[in-house]
């Protein structure tokens, strides 16, 4: 899983029929990467998302039909410092 910010929403209503109605969004990396993510979860620009890759991306969008490799799975209220984290 992978940790990153929603920039906001990716609006394309031209798609192949394996992505039926999916809701996208644009999501930043820690390095600056922008990808496109599915979304079913609902989450606005801003957020810090925890996100799934590879196969386990269409089991995540709650339909395995859904054509997509990598998927919004919710999003972070809060999490510890990295000093508080450490211990």
């Amino acid at each position: 899983m992978n940790i990153m910010q929603v920039e906001g929403a990716l609006v394309c209503t031209s798609r192949i029929e394996g992505l039926k109605y999916t809701v996208f969004r644009l999501v930043r990396d820690e390095l600056g990467k922008l990808q496109a993510a599915t979304d079913p979860v609902g989450a606005k620009p801003g957020d810090w998302v925890f996100l799934t890759s590879g196969t386990a991306a269409r089991y995540a969008t709650g339909d395995y039909a859904v054509l997509t490799d990598l998927c919004i799975c919710g999003v972070i209220d809060h999490w510890p410092p990295a000093a508080e984290a450490q211990g």
